[in-house]
């Protein structure tokens, strides 16, 4: 009768959920409290009431597993590591076949005046010359549909153009800007090869 999906099976395991996450909340208070009390006793102090050796006496073979309870302060605990490190040469003395134990940045591996294949925009060019043509091949068949409708031009009477009056510079507005759009572009690329 107990199914995965029963509501008192999963009543039951949210209670044993939260009666372990109050355990563990209040293990880290004790934890935290007591590291707060061994903040203020300076390392002699603190290694005395652990019954721990000096980090720095420590010897090839010695345990340092004490030094590793989560109630050491981690002042401690890496004076112990260090010195550990220090003794022995497995940690010690890193081998040269150890990945990542180089520098493999781009700033390390540029050789002056490296000859390559590849080209920046290669294929861009193209693409590009491609929009222009479209665009002028829209604009050429805008131009010949105009001219189509406009099978016979109207005759406008001309009249000539009044001279302008002369203007001084001092009382001359300024000349409007006009927004054009931008002419397009040519790309040009020169390759070393």
């Amino acid at each position: 009768m107990n199914r995965p999906d029963d509501f008192w099976s999963r009543r039951k395991a949210a209670v044993q959920a939260e009666a372990k996450a109050e355990a563990l909340a209040l293990e880290e208070q004790v934890i935290a409290e007591r590291q707060a009390e061994l903040e203020e006793k300076d390392d002699a102090e603190i290694l005395a009431e652990f019954n721990l050796p000096d980090p720095e006496t420590l010897q090839p073979g010695d345990d340092v597993s004490g030094f590793m309870a989560k109630a050491v302060p981690d002042r401690l605990r890496r004076r112990a590591l260090r010195r550990l490190w220090r003794l022995n040469p497995v940690l010690a003395n890193v081998d040269g076949l150890v990945d990542y134990g180089e520098d493999y940045t781009d700033a390390a591996c540029v050789i002056e005046n490296m000859q390559t294949a590849y080209q920046v925009g290669k294929g861009m060019l193209a693409h590009i010359e491609a929009l222009a043509a479209d665009a002028e091949e829209a604009k050429d068949d805008a131009a010949e549909s105009e001219a189509d409708t406009r099978a016979e031009p109207e005759a406008v009477p001309v009249e000539p153009d009044p001279r302008p009056e002369p203007v001084s510079l001092a009382l001359a507005d300024e000349p409007e800007e006009i927004d054009l759009p931008p002419a397009p572009r040519r790309m040009t690329f020169e390759f070393e090869g």
